[in-house]
């Protein structure tokens, strides 16, 4: 694994395992990304990383967590789809209010387990480990909460009618 030290920017992707809360010497939240082969830190809190990342697919965080509770009615610490399309699912760790809500991927999970009674070690599908200073029961339940809201969404999304590339340009009025 390779540690990069900052980037002033970063777009959440497909590749993005965990937006971990970290805090700088002057007590400004930032960003400790974590992706499957690099570790870097951004100097933007969770909060905003996901936000950017919602309103890049056309929606905003609140846009999503409404869209959540409309789905499947979480909420409170509410997983959220920041792009159904290519798979990209998060969930917080702690209310998306607290400055130090983290986010994880609930793709790459492999599995989690209890290190000691307020933390628990996150194994990515990439070998990838963070350790989250939340219950390992706080977090099973978000990782089954969103797989419930995943579940509920396909489920939704089955019945669009599939189109022709054709039938989805926007054609001028006459």
């Amino acid at each position: 694994m390779k540690m990069k030290a900052w980037r002033q920017y970063y777009e959440i992707s497909p590749f993005t395992l965990a937006v971990l809360a970290d805090e700088r010497t002057d007590g400004k939240v930032i960003s400790l990304v974590v992706e499957e082969e690099e570790r870097f830190y951004v100097d933007q809190s969770p909060r905003r990383l996901m936000d950017q990342a919602c309103k890049f697919y056309g929606s905003s965080l609140r846009g999503r967590q409404d869209g959540t509770k409309d789905v499947c009615g979480i909420t409170h610490k509410a997983p959220i789809a920041v792009d159904p399309v290519s798979g990209m699912y998060f969930f917080p760790t702690n209310s998306p209010q607290n400055k130090y809500c983290s986010w994880i991927a609930h793709s790459h999970i492999d599995h989690a387990h209890k290190t000691s009674d307020n933390h628990t070690q996150i194994t990515f599908k990439s070998g990838e480990v963070v350790m989250i200073d939340v219950s390992n029961g706080s977090i099973w339940n978000q990782i089954q909460r969103t797989a419930q809201f995943r579940y509920q969404l396909a489920e939704r999304l089955q019945y669009i009618p599939k189109q022709s590339s054709f039938d989805q340009v926007a054609e001028p009025f006459a």
